[in-house]
């Protein structure tokens, strides 16, 4: 099911792996994606896109991590942002090096990358990822308590790492009482990743902490040994937008980032309305099948802000970001200044 999937080999090792949207000028949009470009109405097309306030755009880069939550981004680029957008690969790491304007990254990321970037700034949070844990009956695996001594793939030092820490808490355990595995590697061409359900059926291992749509494949091929512990309340990946503080400064390229951020408003309220007709679009790209893409979709969310209690997520993850570094955990006012409400009050009208 995921054979078709290999470029992705690189992303296994990260939480975000990326791509990069280029802008382009007029004379050399990219060409539409097979099937995604005729899906929505004409109408959306003609009177859709976002021709930005005070003439055409300052020219801007967008990478975006090479998974479904990308969604919102794409869409964005492909309707509704003035100029064309040509789809390539890059992340926030990126963004440190000069080389792209903005990236979308989980909280884990940013909690990361700031140490090497402290200019980084979340800008908004494009979706919200709900993540699933899939685990075998026949391991003797009943509820989250009987995880206790059982191994675990994910990949390490990621958003699915510290659910699974978050999942342990709630019933007394830590990372010690169970056994993490990273992902294997390379083999025949399919990545660890691709390889993770393959693991959890073989027996190898008893269970797999990670984002959709791998939990998918790991239900469908597991079948009734399959278990599933979610818990939506205690932990989502929160997928951000990020920016510079500097390009957030620049008046020119504000007004880009602006207008692609709008963009993404437009683009969330059309995925509303009719995902399907979207889906082929992000199946070109990430390369995940429309039956992944649907079956993933009711683990994800768009908020079209920042979350509310984004300074509340950063806090209690850089608990442990900060132990997996060797560092101490920054305070609430220093991690306050990662978070910038400033550019979505201007996008939806109520700033500057």
């Amino acid at each position: 099911m995921r054979s078709h999937r290999l470029i992705r080999n690189a992303l296994a090792l990260v939480a975000a792996s990326t791509m990069t949207l280029t802008l382009l000028g007029a004379s050399s949009v990219a060409p539409a994606p097979t099937g995604a470009a005729s899906a929505v109405g004409s109408d959306e097309e003609a009177h859709g896109r976002d021709n930005g306030r005070g003439g055409p755009p300052a020219p801007i880069s967008v990478s975006g991590s090479y998974w479904i939550e990308l969604a919102p981004v794409l869409v964005a680029a492909d309707k509704f942002y003035p100029r064309g957008l040509e789809v390539g690969e890059g992340g926030i790491t990126r963004i440190t090096a000069g080389e792209v304007d903005l990236a979308t990254n989980a909280e884990t990321q940013l909690l990361r990358e700031s140490l090497v970037n402290p200019d980084l700034r979340i800008i908004m949070t494009v979706t919200e990822g709900f993540f699933r844990l899939v685990a075998r009956k026949s391991a003797g695996i009943e509820t989250l308590a009987d995880l206790e001594g059982k191994t675990i793939m994910l990949p390490r030092n990621t958003s699915a790492n510290f659910f699974l820490v978050a999942m342990l808490e709630t019933v007394g355990l830590t990372e010690d009482d169970v056994t993490i595995v990273g992902l294997p590697p390379e083999v025949d061409g399919k990545s660890g990743m691709e390889q993770m359900s393959e693991y959890l059926v073989r027996g190898d291992v008893d269970a797999i902490s990670i984002w959709e749509p791998e939990p998918v494949g790991a239900i469908e091929e597991l079948g009734d040994d399959a278990i599933v512990f979610q818990d939506r309340e205690l932990y989502r990946e929160v997928f951000n937008l990020h920016a510079r503080a500097q390009d957030l400064a620049d008046p020119d390229k504000r007004r880009s980032i602006v207008t692609f951020v709008r963009s993404i408003l437009k683009a969330n309220k059309s995925l509303e309305r009719h995902p399907e007709k979207h889906w082929p679009l992000v199946s070109d790209v990430t390369g995940f099948t429309l039956h992944e893409i649907e079956e993933s979709w009711p683990e994800l969310a768009f908020p079209g802000e920042i979350v509310p209690d984004m300074l509340d997520v950063l806090e209690r993850e850089d608990v442990w970001v900060a132990k997996e570094t060797g560092r101490e955990p920054r305070s609430r006012e220093e991690l306050s200044t990662f978070i910038d409400h400033s550019v979505m009050e201007e996008a939806l009208g109520r700033g500057r």
